[in-house]
């Protein structure tokens, strides 16, 4: 097996350069005949290439393809196309794996490979959500960190002929959020079996909360509102509809808990700088998670009008 790790990456230039060393860090299973990492620079305004280019002595398992900003779909099919495993992982460009991450999703898929017969299944590793630049892999795992999605390309392995088959990505989500649940909804119609692999870990940074990302989180809100809708309407399920919260229950659950509205990312202003001043962002983070879910369902409410679905 040759792995092909394909990551798409726009201004992330200081975390994918712990995300690109990590990577050449990896310890490798004998049956593993290697592995190359590739880089889909979409149109980076930060220094990415050139830094990519200055290091390549230490970045060995590195090609680098540059492309006018076009997204992350984009990115990840361009980087399948030139790819030369047998098998991609995805990750983003703000993980940092473990040294045993590559040879994990190996082993899962080489031992599911055998017991089913076939290829079609991907592996679904562990991502841990962290603040801390300097030492993200000190992160412990934590209940937060759980995720319920099908297929999500923070951490996942496929072979590359059943990704082909299922059409890659679509390209048509060109704002944030929801492409690759929507790739993993045609992998379910495939018979594409999820199989979880915890070994293979990757630490996922964000910057910690502060005031002045409040509003990038509500446009954030709005695209994925507006992708939401194109996901539902390229598959019109009622999994499709719970995924994405285009149910009544969902709008009346945040409408309830904000008191139709009145606890707002304004209103909420002074706890959050509360708690960021007393070191607690992350906290400050899941208090605000319930006005911008109001401000999500909302949006996608008021996107479904103007295309008069309901």
């Amino acid at each position: 097996m040759f792995i092909s790790v394909v990551i798409p990456t726009y201004n992330r230039k200081p975390i994918l350069e712990k995300c690109l060393i990590a990577l050449e860090e990896q310890i490798l299973l004998p049956e593993l005949e290697g592995y190359e990492v590739v880089v889909v620079d979409d149109g980076s305004t930060d220094g990415t290439t050139d830094w990519i280019r200055s290091e390549s002595f230490r970045l060995p398992h590195v090609r680098l393809f540059e492309q006018e900003h076009g997204g992350a779909s984009v990115g990840r099919n361009r980087g399948v196309e030139n790819s030369r495993g047998d098998v991609i992982v995805f990750i983003d460009s703000d993980l940092v794996v473990t040294r045993t991450f590559l040879a994990s999703h190996f082993r899962a898929l080489s031992d599911n490979w055998r017991s089913r017969g076939d290829r079609l299944c991907f592996t679904y590793g562990r991502v841990i959500n962290t603040a801390n630049f300097d030492h993200p892999t000190s992160e412990p795992y934590k209940i937060q960190d759980i995720s319920w999605a099908y297929f999500a390309t923070g951490n996942v392995a496929v072979d590359k002929k059943v990704l082909e088959r299922s059409g890659l990505f679509d390209t048509n989500f060109s704002l944030y959020g929801w492409e690759d649940l929507e790739l993993g909804e045609r992998l379910r119609q495939m018979n594409v079996r999820l199989v979880k692999c915890p070994r293979a870990v990757g630490f996922h940074w964000h910057p910690p909360l502060s005031l002045d990302q409040i509003p990038r989180l509500i446009t954030v809100e709005k695209e994925r509102a507006k992708m939401g809708l194109v996901f539902y309407r390229k598959h019109p399920t009622r999994r499709v509809r719970f995924i994405i919260q285009f149910t009544y229950l969902h709008r009346l659950l945040w409408e309830v808990l904000t008191f139709g509205g009145c606890l707002n990312e304004r209103s909420l202003r002074p706890l959050i700088a509360f708690l960021i001043r007393r070191g607690r962002p992350g906290m400050a983070m899941e208090i605000l998670r319930v006005p911008l879910n109001l401000i999500f369902v909302r949006a996608l409410y008021l996107e479904a009008a103007t295309y008069g679905r309901h």
